[in-house]
């Protein structure tokens, strides 16, 4: 975590010891226990507390901010101001959706050309939403009914799929070729593999594994069903926060 001086930049004068508890204590030693509790939970955590009573200044837009650089994505963000509201008060969920616009703030054209590779983007992925912790966008390449079916998936910083498993009775798996940003892919019980544009990689069928973008990265692959007999997709559970965040 990076060391925090906002309280010595501000108060170092006025209030030295405060400046001292603020960057040592809160942020040095409670903040930085990552083994305990992940930085994105931290985040959620301290919005929670700064929203229920009300304060929607500079110190909930910093903390907004520094929510998605630890990981809670636009959809996260939005879903947790909306459960919020119900706790905290109609008027103060307006107020941080407000501010957390700003944050997220990305125009569609600009992201639908900033983000998919050499493929582009595609439409949200939202046939596959409920597999999926963040937002992904699919893009289709060909026709399944024609073809092998390849699609352009990217991820926004963040989002993975589930845990899954490609089921055939002969042939079967599924290639990702990597084509833009970085993210993961780890198969049960194996460490996760870092990937990047180029990256090519082969899954078995009936291996359980899962692949997405990194926590600060958008990342796009495609995704080529190679051809079997009986072809199926088991989901599974979801890639905890935990899990996650210790890559």
């Amino acid at each position: 975590m990076v060391k925090q001086t906002a309280g010595r930049d501000s108060l170092n004068d006025f209030a030295p010891k405060f400046a001292e508890l603020n960057d040592d204590v809160l942020f040095g030693e409670v903040w930085s226990r990552e083994n305990k509790l992940s930085l994105k939970l931290r985040s959620i955590v301290t919005m929670t507390a700064l929203i229920s009573k009300g304060i929607v200044d500079n110190s909930l837009m910093y903390h907004l901010t520094t929510a998605k650089k630890n990981g809670v994505t636009r959809t996260e963000m939005a879903e947790i101001l909306t459960h919020l509201a119900f706790y905290a008060g109609w008027p103060n969920a307006w107020a941080a959706f407000r501010m957390a616009k700003e944050v997220y703030a990305e125009k569609a054209e600009a992201c639908a050309e900033e983000h998919g590779g050499f493929f582009g983007m595609g439409e949200p992925n939202v046939s596959y939403a409920k597999y999926f912790i963040g937002q992904s966008y699919l893009k289709p390449l060909t026709d399944p009914k024609e073809t092998v079916f390849i699609a352009n998936v990217t991820f926004e910083p963040g989002c993975r799929n589930n845990w899954h498993i490609h089921h055939a009775d002969k042939g079967g798996g599924q290639l990702l070729i990597c084509v833009d940003g970085e993210g993961w892919y780890q198969e049960e019980g194996k460490p996760a593999q870092s990937l990047k544009p180029g990256d090519v990689v082969t899954i078995p069928p009936e291996v359980k594994h899962w692949h997405g973008a990194k926590k600060d990265c958008w990342f796009s692959h495609l995704a080529v069903e190679v051809p079997g007999e009986n072809n199926s997709n088991e989901w599974c559970e979801s890639v905890t926060d935990q899990e996650y965040q210790q890559l």
